[in-house]
């Protein structure tokens, strides 16, 4: 499946710890997401996608949140760290899907 989306959101700090950093996905991306993907989602309901900010493109999963209500998508240190991102920056993110051979 292809399938890919850019959004911008701003980068949050989970509470707890080991300082985990997200960022959340707009509520209506994260339908569309969950629509195309039904049945071919992981473990804990994870999509498998590639991630790009600015010039760091990485593999990982978003994660359906709760209390989001929407998925999240960790962004790993060494992300933040190449791109200069902190808590509360704004972000624009692109995801491509990867699931479904």
């Amino acid at each position: 499946m292809t399938a890919e989306f850019s959004f911008t959101t701003e980068v949050w700090v989970h509470p707890g710890p080991g300082s985990w950093h997200f960022v959340t996905l707009p509520a209506d991306l994260s339908d569309e997401i969950a629509d195309l993907t039904a049945g071919l989602a992981g473990g804990f309901g994870s999509v498998r996608v590639r991630a790009r900010v600015g010039g760091t493109t990485w593999l990982t999963s978003l994660f359906p949140s709760s209390p989001q209500q929407a998925y999240v998508l960790p962004v790993k240190k060494a992300v933040r760290t190449a791109e200069g991102l902190a808590d509360g920056d704004l972000v624009t993110v692109r995801i491509r899907l990867e699931v479904g051979g």
